[in-house]
């Protein structure tokens, strides 16, 4: 094992609060010179936003050293030449999607891709069906769902993220979302790449035994699962074996070094 990847709610901070010693253990890996990235399917807010979080946290960290869904969804209508997305994502998000030429926000069609993220309490009935009509237009445009994460840990209890929305366009529309986000072995791949690194020589610590461990599991990653954010006791009596729990990343040194 020689580089980490790190999710960011539920492991480095929780809603609006750090995890006690998460700036700790990240600057330990700094002092010893591990490779790591933040990978988050958090589609609220862009990069910018993260990075000063972090700073806020006495976390140094740049918007290079995170990979989100709209980065990633960005890069493959460029290299797809598509140009027209149709987004519902939240306004401060749009500004990964530079350079398109989005289209109104009230249009039922035009758009050649309908990007999901997670709009929080702006999803209801007319924005979704926005979203339906537009797909429905015609047969070839992409659903691009910006990750598929179920549900998130908030500072007043569980959210719905962004996966039940695009589960339920899936049902509606009978074609299946391109993934751009946890848990699609690509979205690791990109990760690992992005550090240099093959994925069987990766850990990926997160909160979600699903999204975080098995899917990177299913991409050749070690998962380690930590006991913060959307932890609850049921997720060790699921069919998902994590390599490792961990209390919190607090304890990610002492686990990292026993290991090497």
């Amino acid at each position: 094992m020689a580089g980490l990847l790190l999710d960011l709610d539920g492991v480095v901070y929780v809603g609006e609060a750090a995890v006690p010693g998460a700036a700790e253990a990240l600057a330990w890996l700094e002092r010893e010179g591990v490779p790591y990235r933040y990978v988050t399917n958090t589609s609220s807010r862009p990069r910018s936003s993260l990075v000063a979080k972090l700073r806020g946290f006495a976390i140094v960290a740049n918007t290079d050293d995170i990979l989100t869904p709209a980065v990633v969804a960005a890069r493959w209508m460029r290299r797809e030449h598509l140009a027209r997305p149709a987004l519902f994502v939240p306004e401060a998000t749009a500004t990964e999607f530079a350079g398109f030429h989005l289209v109104p926000p009230t249009a039922e069609d035009g758009a050649d891709a309908v990007v999901i993220g997670d709009l929080g309490s702006a999803w209801d009935f007319a924005t979704l069906n926005r979203a339906f009509r537009l797909l429905m237009a015609d047969p070839a445009v992409p659903l691009l769902a910006l990750g598929t994460t179920r549900y998130w840990r908030a500072a007043d209890g569980l959210r719905l993220d962004a996966g039940p929305f695009v589960r339920a366009l899936e049902s509606a529309t009978g074609r299946t979302a391109v993934v751009l986000g946890k848990p699609d072995p690509a979205f690791y791949r990109t990760a690992t790449d992005g550090i240099g690194l093959m994925p069987g020589d990766v850990v990926m610590v997160g909160d979600d035994v699903y999204g975080d461990v098995e899917g990177a599991q299913r991409a050749g990653l070690v998962g380690i699962l930590v006991r913060t954010g959307k932890f609850t006791p049921a997720d060790l009596e699921t069919d998902v074996a994590p390599d490792a729990v961990l209390d919190s990343i607090a304890d990610l040194p002492q686990w990292w070094a026993a290991h090497h």
